[in-house]
C-alpha cells in the first residue's frame, strides 16, 4: 500500500529536525533508538539524547568512512553480508559536538592525538539511521542510543518508512505549476514544477515545443548543479551540458530537460563542497564521495520516471552519456528507445574529472 501524505511528511520532518540538532525517535518494532546527526547536535541536543538512552552511545558510520577511523576493527564483518553502518564506541569524549564532527566529516579538523575508537555490534534500524541523515542532505554519521521508557517530546518515525521514503516520494510526485519560460536557445518553452506529497523540495520539467504530442520525444535527464549551471564552474561538465540540451531541442523544435533537484549525484551541495576539497586532496569524484560515506551515486530516478509519466510520455529518446540512466529508467518502466550523444570536449580543468566517468562510471565519452 502506497505511504501515506502523513507517513512521508513525518520522515520529511525527522529530517529537519536532524538539520537543526535536535534527536529524533527511531522505532523498529518493539525496539528504539534516540539519534541525532553527529555534524549538527551540539551540547543540549547531546544532553537530550543521554538523559533519554538506557544505554551507552554509539557512532554509527558508513563502512568507508569507519574503516578510515578504525581500520582494524574488533569484531570482524558478518562474511557474504554487505554492511549498511559500522557501530563504533569510543572514550567518554565522544559525546562532544566537535569531536563527533572530526569522526563524522573527513575534511574537519583532524582528530585529536590519541582518539581510539572500537567497533561494537551494530544496533537494530542502524541503516535506516543513516539513510535519516542522507535524506537532510547531512553526512551519514549519527550518534545513537537505546532509548528509554521515557521518550519526551522527540518526534517519533518508523525505520521502514525511512527505508521507503525515497521510492514512496517519488511517486507521489504531482504538478503544482506551470508557465511559459521563453528560453535565450529555445523561445517556445515551458517550465512545469513537481512537488511530493510531503511537501519537499520542487523538481522542474522544461518543455521546449510540444513534445508530450511526439511518439518518441528526445528527453534529458540533468541533475542540478548550482556550481555549474548557474556560476558556470568549469570543474565539471553540467553547465555546457544544460545549455547544449536546451539548444539542441530548440533546434529540433521540440524536447523535455527534467531539472532534478539532486545536486552533487544525490549528495546535496554542501556535500559536494566537501567532496570537491577531498578531490583537491588527491581523490576522484568517486572516492570523494564513498569517503563522505555516500554511495557512487545517490541519485532515484523514479523521480524521472513518474514526472514523464504525469506528462504523458512512456516513450523516450534519452541525451545521455550514462549507461546506468538508460537501465535506470528502463528499470522504472519507461521504454527507452535508443541513446543520443551528448559529450563535451574538456576545458582544461575538468579533464581528470571527464577521464573518471568514462573510466570508473562507464559514461560513452568517446
Amino acid at each position: 500500500m502506497p505511504a501515506s501524505a502523513h507517513t512521508l511528511r513525518t520522515v520529511h520532518r525527522a529530517a529537519a529536525e536532524l538539520r537543526r540538532g535536535t534527536p529524533v525517535l527511531l522505532r523498529a518494532g518493539e525496539q528504539a533508538l534516540v539519534m541525532a546527526a553527529a555534524e549538527t547536535v551540539g551540547a543540549a541536543g547531546l544532553a537530550e539524547l543521554v538523559a533519554l538512552a538506557k544505554g551507552p552511545a554509539v557512532l554509527l558510520l558508513a563502512p568507508n568512512r569507519a574503516a578510515e577511523i578504525a581500520p582494524t576493527p574488533a569484531l570482524r564483518p558478518v562474511q557474504g553480508v554487505e554492511e549498511a553502518a559500522i557501530a563504533l564506541r569510543a572514550p567518554p569524549g565522544l559525546l562532544d559536538p566537535a569531536l563527533l564532527r572530526s569522526l563524522a566529516d573527513p575534511t574537519a579538523d583532524r582528530l585529536p592525538e590519541g582518539t581510539r575508537t572500537e567497533r561494537v555490534p551494530a544496533p537494530p534500524a542502524s541503516d535506516a539511521a543513516l539513510a535519516l541523515a542522507k535524506l537532510g542532505r547531512l553526512l551519514p554519521a549519527v550518534v545513537a542510543a537505546p532509548a528509554g521508557a521515557a521518550r519526551g517530546e522527540l518526534l517519533a518515525v518508523e525505520a521502514a518508512d525511512v527505508l521507503a521514503y525515497p521510492l514512496e516520494a517519488a511517486t507521489s510526485l504531482r504538478r503544482v505549476a506551470e508557465a511559459a519560460v521563453p528560453l535565450e536557445d529555445a523561445p517556445d518553452a515551458r517550465i512545469i514544477a513537481f512537488r511530493a506529497a510531503d511537501g519537499g523540495i520542487e523538481h522542474l520539467a522544461i518543455l521546449i515545443g510540444r513534445p508530450e504530442e511526439q511518439a518518441v520525444p528526445l528527453v534529458r535527464l540533468h541533475s542540478e548543479c548550482f556550481t555549474g549551471d548557474l556560476l558556470g564552474s568549469l570543474r565539471c561538465d553540467c553547465g555546457p551540458q544544460l545549455r547544449g540540451a536546451i539548444r539542441r531541442m530548440g533546434e529540433a523544435g521540440a524536447g523535455v530537460l527534467l531539472y532534478l533537484a539532486q545536486e552533487g549525484r544525490g549528495i546535496g551541495l554542501v556535500n559536494k563542497l566537501r567532496a570537491y576539497r577531498l578531490q583537491d586532496g588527491g581523490l576522484d569524484t568517486l572516492d570523494a564521495n564513498q569517503a563522505l560515506g555516500y554511495g557512487a551515486d545517490e541519485r532515484n530516478f523514479m523521480v524521472a520516471a513518474t514526472m514523464l509519466r504525469q506528462l504523458g510520455i512512456e516513450r523516450v529518446r534519452l541525451l545521455t552519456n550514462n549507461p546506468e540512466k538508460l537501465a535506470s529508467l528502463a528499470a522504472c518502466g519507461i521504454v527507452v528507445e535508443g541513446r543520443e550523444a551528448h559529450a563535451f570536449a574538456p576545458n582544461g580543468v575538468n579533464d581528470g574529472y571527464l577521464e573518471t566517468k568514462a573510466r570508473r562510471f562507464g559514461h560513452l565519452l568517446a
